[in-house]
């Protein structure tokens, strides 16, 4: 597998509010390879931020430990979270007790990985990951 473009998302109607998160996984072609969603009951927008990198990144081990033997494919993962993905690029401290743990579980998650790019980009170019996170949202509060 040459590489794979992975798309993050949290939500949280009110903050702290219902929240989920959404993830999108497709290979460098394009095609959707996984789609990932959870509700996350009521949390805050940051945490929704980071339980979809987590989950994306626990997601993604299949994909850098399969295939030849030393491959490491390149990840690309995109969020439009400006401050988890600075924080995590070491470009902003993590000041929120809150959000500590997760910070620390998604950097370790991303020791193991040689290829990966976390990169911001606007919400717009995240609507698919974003319409996961709001559906899971959506499933919870209808029951």
């Amino acid at each position: 597998m040459e590489g794979v473009k992975v798309f993050t998302d949290g939500a949280s109607r009110g903050n702290p509010g219902e929240a989920g998160f959404g993830v999108v996984i497709r290979d460098t072609g394009g095609k959707l390879l996984e789609e990932i969603s959870g509700y996350l009951g009521q949390t805050t927008n940051n945490v929704a931020e980071y339980r979809a990198l987590i989950a994306a990144l626990k997601a993604l081990s299949k994909y850098v430990t399969g295939g030849k033997k030393g491959s490491h494919p390149k990840i690309e993962i995109f969020s439009d979270s400006e401050l988890m993905v600075r924080q995590v690029r070491g470009l902003y401290r993590v000041k929120s007790p809150g959000l500590l743990p997760l910070y620390q579980e998604a950097v370790s998650l991303l020791e193991g990985m040689k290829t990966v790019t976390l990169t911001h980009i606007p919400r717009e170019l995240n609507r698919e990951a974003d319409a996961l996170a709001n559906r899971a949202v959506d499933r919870k509060s209808r029951r």
